[in-house]
Parts: C-alpha cells; structure tokens; sequence
C-alpha cells in the first residue's frame, strides 16, 4: 500500500488549471487505472510510463495502481501528464521521497527511454505556476518557451533520472536556456510607389489601432499595403507578447522563439471556414482571429469570403475575445486584432478604373456587393479607394517614407493615447468617447452634415470621431479640428453613394 501525488497543469483555452495526479498503490491484480476524464492520449501514457521506468533502472510496482487526475470534471488530453504520473508511481512506491513533490509542478511527455519530449502549452502553464509561486520543471526542449518569462520560475531537465536524482538531492536542474530572438523584420514600406492617402491611410490605422479596408482594382497595391502594416504598428509591450505567445503555444503550429514580439500577419484563403477563422474543434483550438492576436488579420478578396463566414468575426471585432462552446466544454481565447481587407470594386475588378472598361452589369455588382453585410462594414474604421498607378508612378524611382520614420510617429500617437486614456483609441468605450473625442460647434455641424450624406449609423459616427481622435494625436493636438475630422470623413470612402469609392 503506498499513496503520493504531484502538481500538473491541463489545458483550457489560453488558460492553465491546476491538476493533482493521485497516486495509489494497492493489493489486486497488476494493473493501472488511469481516471478523471482522461482522453485517449492521456490513457496511453501507462504504456509510456511503463517503458520509461523499467528502462530507466526503476522497478515497476507489480500492485493495482490506480492515477486519478483531479478535479475529474476537467477534460485531460496530450501527453503533458506523463512526468507528474511517472514521478507519483515512483513516490508512492517508496523509490523517491514523496515529500517533495508537492512543492512543484511537472509538465512533460516521457519517451520510452525515459527521455522528456516537448508538449504544447507550456508557456500559459508556466505563467500560472509563477502566478502560484510554484517552480515549474519542464522538458529542456521547451526551455526557450520557458525562459521568455525572464525569471527563476522554471526548471528544465533532459531525461527523468536527471529530475529523480534532483528529488533525492543529488544535482541540480537547468535554468532554461533563452533562444537568441532576432529583431523582427517586416517587409519595407518605402516600397511602394505612389498611393499617398493609401499610405496616410495605413499610418492612422497603426496609430489608433482602426480596422481598414482598401477597395481597388488589380494591381492598386493593396495586398502589398497589408503586408507593410505590422512593420508600422508599434512595438509589442511585455504584457502584449506574452498573450500572442500564449495563444500561440497551444496551437497546432506551437510558438517558436523566432517570433517573440513579432506582430502576427494571418492571411487566411478566402475559402477558410468559420471554425478555421474563429476556432473550433472537439478539443477547441484557436483560429485564425486569435493566432492574429495583436497582430494583423488580413483578408484579401474579402467579397469571395462566405457570407457566414464573415459574419463571425462581427463579435470580436468588438469584444477581441471569442468564446467557443462545445457540447462537453467550453473555451475562451483572446482576439484583440487589426482586420485589415481588400477587396474589388466589382467582380471583373474594373469598376472606376481609367485603365479598362468595367464588363459588369448592375446587377452583378449589386450581387457581388452583397456579399458584405452592412454591420460587418459598419464595424470598419477606414474604408477607402486605390487607384492604379499612373504611368509615371511605376517607373518612379524613388522612395517614399521608410517603415522606421512612420512606425515613430505611430508609436508616439499611441503612447499619448496609451498615457491618457489607457488603451487605443479604436478600443475607445462611450464613455471614453465622451470624455476624449468631444467636438466644437463648427466639428459638430460638420459631422451633422457628413451622417446625413453619408447615411451613416450611430456606429458609423464613432468611428469617425475614433479616427479624427487619432488623426489629431498624430498632430500631436489637444482637441479635435475641422481639418483632424475632415480627414476622418474622407475615410469613409465606401459609403458615399456616388463617385469613384461607391461599390455601386
């Protein structure tokens, strides 16, 4: 008879609860029972263990052994349990002290060599074990994932003897080794040719955090554009990089060092599904709205998207979180984003062009214009019109404005944001709104005008004082003007109902 247990944690959502992996060794026929809701992987880590024991030198207990993993409503999956079992077999059998395994948490999948592989999640366990003032002994192979939280809280090891040996007090374990982390490089913005407002356009956005939409026939330079917006956007805080790779550890893909404090850029073909943008699953995963956390969603050809598929992305565009419930659990994940689209004037592209001539009929653009909902569209900052280039701006050679001198204007607009009223100002509330986007009279009669032309809604009107709010931190300007609120409205260049921006 023998009884020990140790710490783990499981895996929900972005979230690492704590787990106590129950040991008992009793009399009856040689088995082992593994109970608390384990999945199928969880169930095969008995073989695992098995294997890493004997061949470890260790003797497997010839007794009915029985692993409960608590609390047993919490769904259990992967192999992250195999160590925090290993190590409760061995205490509760008397090979190791059971005494000190309480005081740490174990997190690791057991080869059958006794070797530790790499599981997902490490990072979200190793900020809640630090949370819990827990040390955290991990696999060394996530040693790089580990040591982005900058502290003693971790411990890493290459093979269970190494932990076993620890336990008795004979050697120590690794600090974990941090990846050398390249400054991130993002394509230069000094490479496009031309398109000024689409440019001044792209700078607003970074400076406000403001969802854009770029509508142009082929070859504008929208696709290029995108890409060249998380070089400007400013520089991921601690707190900001922790949660894009957090998210990214418990994805499919897993978080590489490489990455730390990179803005994402997520591109997802415009035949992706709703589960594939949003997340999903039997065992929910983030999609593609959280894998963009922080960073930049980009979605070109945004009217070939399935209606339904957009429409899911009206909830976290305003909430940036998204939750995904399923019949047996639920999961929340972060999706604080940058939704940035593209899209044609019409389904030839040539709608407006001066190049070729538009081969649509009513109709058809009417269909094809259709495809976006007036809420999702409502939902869009700064919705403007790419021209082609002209001639003499394609064989221009010379360069606009670099990334770098964009990105300090961007990054100082946010800081004034950021000191006087916390956040973005796309993540503005009413009552915040209130407070920092007041308008004068003149600004007032001016936005008066611009709803009744432009048709726009309540939301739509907060947009445009949103943007003008950033438009006048850019100018480094206490109030907004006429000329900060002016340029605001020309941004909303999608809801004209004439002219060369109309999709109609």
């Amino acid at each position: 008879m023998g009884f020990a247990w140790t710490r783990c944690r499981a895996e929900a959502g972005v979230l690492a609860p704590p787990v106590r992996v129950e040991t008992h060794l009793g009399s009856g026929l040689p088995t082992l029972n593994i109970v608390g809701l384990p999945e199928t992987a969880v169930k095969e880590s008995k073989d695992r263990v098995r294997g890493a024991l004997q061949n470890a030198g260790f003797e497997f207990p010839l007794q009915r052994i029985i692993v409960n993993l608590s609390p047993a409503d919490l769904p259990k999956e992967g192999g992250r349990y195999d160590l925090a079992i290993a190590l409760g077999i061995l205490g509760a059998s008397g090979q190791i002290p059971r005494q000190r395994l309480p005081e740490f948490e174990f997190m690791g999948e057991l080869g059958l060599n006794g070797d530790l592989r790499p599981c997902r999640g490490i990072l979200p366990a190793a900020l809640a074990a630090r949370e819990a003032r827990r040390t955290l002994v991990v696999p060394r192979r996530c040693g790089a994932e580990a040591a982005l939280l900058g502290d003693h809280s971790t411990q890493v090891a290459g093979h269970l003897l190494q932990i076993t040996a620890w336990l008795q007090g004979q050697g120590m374990l690794d600090e974990p080794a941090a990846a050398s982390l390249p400054v991130p490089d993002y394509p230069e913005l000094a490479d496009v040719r031309g398109q000024v407002q689409a440019r001044r356009a792209l700078e607003v956005a970074a400076a406000g955090g403001h969802n854009l939409l770029m509508c142009g026939p082929p070859g504008a330079g929208k696709t290029m554009l995108a890409l060249r917006l998380p070089g400007i956007l400013p520089p991921m805080t601690e707190a900001e990089a922790l949660e894009a790779a957090a998210v990214m550890s418990i994805s499919n893909s897993g978080f590489r060092p490489q990455h730390w404090r990179r803005r994402s850029f997520r591109s997802p073909h415009h035949t992706a599904s709703g589960v594939a943008l949003v997340g999903g699953g039997s065992s929910p995963r983030p999609g593609e709205i959280s894998l963009a956390h922080r960073g930049v969603l980009f979605l070109d050809e945004l009217p070939e998207f399935d209606r339904r598929v957009l429409e899911v992305l009206r909830e976290p565009l305003e909430s940036g979180r998204i939750t995904i419930s399923r019949a047996a659990r639920q999961a929340e994940f972060p999706a604080r984003f940058q939704l940035v689209a593209a899209m044609n004037p019409c389904p030839c592209g040539y709608r407006g062009s001066r190049i070729r001539h538009c081969r649509c009929s009513p109709p058809q653009v009417d269909r094809y214009r259709s495809r976006i909902s007036g809420p999702l569209l409502d939902r869009v900052d700064l919705q403007i019109w790419l021209s082609p280039l002209t001639p003499a701006e394609i064989q221009d050679a010379s360069s606009g404005e670099s990334s770098e001198e964009v990105r300090r204007r961007a990054q100082r607009a946010r800081q004034i944001q950021v000191q006087r009223q916390g956040c973005a100002n796309a993540q503005l509330d009413s009552r915040g709104m209130k407070q920092h986007c007041a308008l004068g009279k003149r600004e007032s009669r001016m936005l008066h005008q611009a709803i009744e032309k432009l048709k726009l809604s309540a939301r739509g009107c907060d947009r445009i004082r949103r943007v003008a709010r950033t438009i006048a931190d850019l100018a480094e300007a206490r109030q907004i003007g006429m000329l900060h609120l002016g340029e605001a409205i020309q941004y909303r260049q999608l809801d004209r109902g004439q002219g060369e921006g109309s999709l109609g």
